[in-house]
């Protein structure tokens, strides 16, 4: 893993924006064709902006998967990450080739056979991701399972997750949180072929802490991106001030 640490959320996520687009203009090059990942929450902002903001990128040729979604969650909910995605990317850019998004309202099951089948069909070169404060990746809260072989995994969230999103504004009271999710797994994710992890802000500053310096754990679920092969992660000054 390497790791870079910039002054603001801002200058991060134009770095990881800019590396992230050299990136999928390699697959495009290569391949024809770029299959991505993209995380969403607040942390995620100023890369998805950044992301958007290049002009150098052919979306036609880009596929993009979702990482994660609340089972049960209409898209017109300001929690969201359907209405997340499609108004902070889809929207913005110039037709992507294809938006694999997760459909909580769904029959869960159902729903994460076909995003299975999906993504088994198309190997991602660029996956966007983040730690949440609980150290999880995507949605597999601690103790996370390492070894599933799914794609994707109904999942139930823990109570320091639930407040994360209660305190990013997503929702006024952590009893408004769903309970599950539907995640894709950490094998899937850890599939990549490259990874930019995108992780502002001091809140998170003890989860890179236990997640990029001590062994890799299943309690602190992000420490899997320690093993990868090409992973770069992206720090502000506060989310490196216990490092």
């Amino acid at each position: 893993m390497k790791i870079e640490k910039y002054a603001t959320p801002g200058d991060l996520g134009q770095a990881a924006g800019k590396l992230g687009a050299e990136w999928i203009r390699e697959a495009i090059a290569e391949k024809g064709e770029a299959n991505i990942i993209l995380a969403t929450g607040q942390s995620q902002f100023e890369t998805i902006d950044a992301l958007v903001q290049d002009k150098s990128i052919d979306w036609s040729k880009v596929r993009m998967f979702h990482l994660d979604e609340y089972i049960g969650m209409p898209i017109t909910h300001k929690a969201s990450f359907r209405k997340y995605l499609t108004e902070r990317f889809i929207d913005k850019v110039d037709g992507v080739k294809e938006a694999v998004l997760i459909n909580g309202e769904n029959d869960p099951e159902a729903e994460r056979k076909r995003l299975e089948e999906k993504i088994g069909q198309h190997p991602i070169d660029v996956a966007f991701v983040g730690i949440g404060e609980n150290g999880h990746l995507a949605f597999n809260d601690p103790p996370a399972d390492f070894d599933v072989e799914d794609a994707y995994l109904v999942v139930n969230l823990d109570l320091q997750c639930r407040q994360q999103q209660m305190g990013e504004g997503w929702f006024n009271h952590v009893d408004e949180v769903p309970l599950q999710a539907i995640s894709m797994s950490i094998k899937q994710i850890m599939k990549s072929e490259r990874i930019i992890c995108a992780v502002p802000d001091r809140r998170k500053a003890q989860a890179v802490k236990d997640c990029l310096t001590l062994p890799v754990t299943n309690v602190h679920p992000a420490s899997i991106l320690q093993e990868h092969p090409n992973c770069v992660c992206f720090l502000d000054a506060g989310s490196a001030s216990l490092l």
